[in-house]
């Protein structure tokens, strides 16, 4: 079995890019697990409060799934074009301490996409993303691209992703995404 670990990189439950993951772990081959992880609840950091208090269990919780997935899969908002600052502000916490940067991410495969009501698709925050990938080590997968724009019209009322070519897209890059982390 192949775990791939989904982090939407919006606060808002069913906003675009929770609702893209949770379509790609609907969509998941036969043998492959899409569990989803959460930024929820992780606080702004602090260096301050790192030293007072140690990193939250919150970013304890989330590196233990970084760490056991087989893959990573960011679902990333563009913001101003570029990457948002919460998801942003949960890898600075999952960074820390330094000593924990190589057991949680040297080498994991990575992919990122993206979801917009607008027309980019998220393609200049899917490209923010390459520094902080490569400055923490991991290996980004290039093998697909998932840009997805006029999100508000792929998903019904419920949630559901009801455009088939992009049902048919979404189900096409996790599979092979899943199959690069074998």
């Amino acid at each position: 079995m192949t775990t791939l670990l989904g982090i939407a990189g919006s606060l808002r439950r069913n906003s675009y890019n929770a609702l893209l993951l949770r379509a790609a772990a609907e969509l998941a081959p036969e043998g492959v697990h899409l569990e989803l992880g959460s930024i929820r609840g992780i606080p702004l950091y602090d260096g301050d409060e790192e030293a007072a208090n140690g990193v939250p269990a919150s970013v304890t919780a989330l590196k233990e799934q970084i760490a056991r997935c087989d893959g990573l899969l960011i679902a990333t908002p563009e913001y101003n074009h570029s990457l948002p600052g919460v998801l942003k502000n949960a890898f600075d916490w999952l960074s820390r301490p330094s000593a924990d940067i190589a057991r949680v991410f040297h080498g994991r495969p990575v992919a990122v996409i993206g979801a917009t009501v607008g027309p980019g698709g998220t393609i200049l925050a899917q490209a923010a993303w390459l520094p902080v990938l490569r400055a923490l080590g991991t290996a980004p997968w290039f093998g697909a691209k998932l840009h997805v724009s006029g999100a508000s019209k792929a998903f019904d009322e419920s949630g559901k992703l009801t455009d088939e070519k992009l049902r048919t897209q979404v189900a096409s890059f996790v599979q092979a995404f899943a199959a690069a982390t074998r």
